[in-house]
């Protein structure tokens, strides 16, 4: 429960950092900034993932025959 409760307010603080609203957090135009800056090191990162899970699929085709 108490997870549950610290999950939600968690949710409510980013939802309220982004809201361009003047006088709150307003830190919509910098989590843009990272998530540009952010898309592409996950993008490496899920590709390497991929290529070690292709590898590894080989592997166990080769090895099963």
């Amino acid at each position: 429960m108490v997870a549950l409760i610290v999950g939600i307010l968690f949710i409510a603080f980013a939802v309220v950092a982004v809201i361009p609203v003047p006088g709150l957090l307003n830190w919509g135009n910098d989590v843009v900034n990272f998530l540009k800056g952010g898309a592409p090191v996950l993008a490496v990162l899920i590709g390497l993932v991929a290529v070690f899970i292709g590898i590894a699929d080989i592997k166990d085709r080769i090895e099963a025959k």
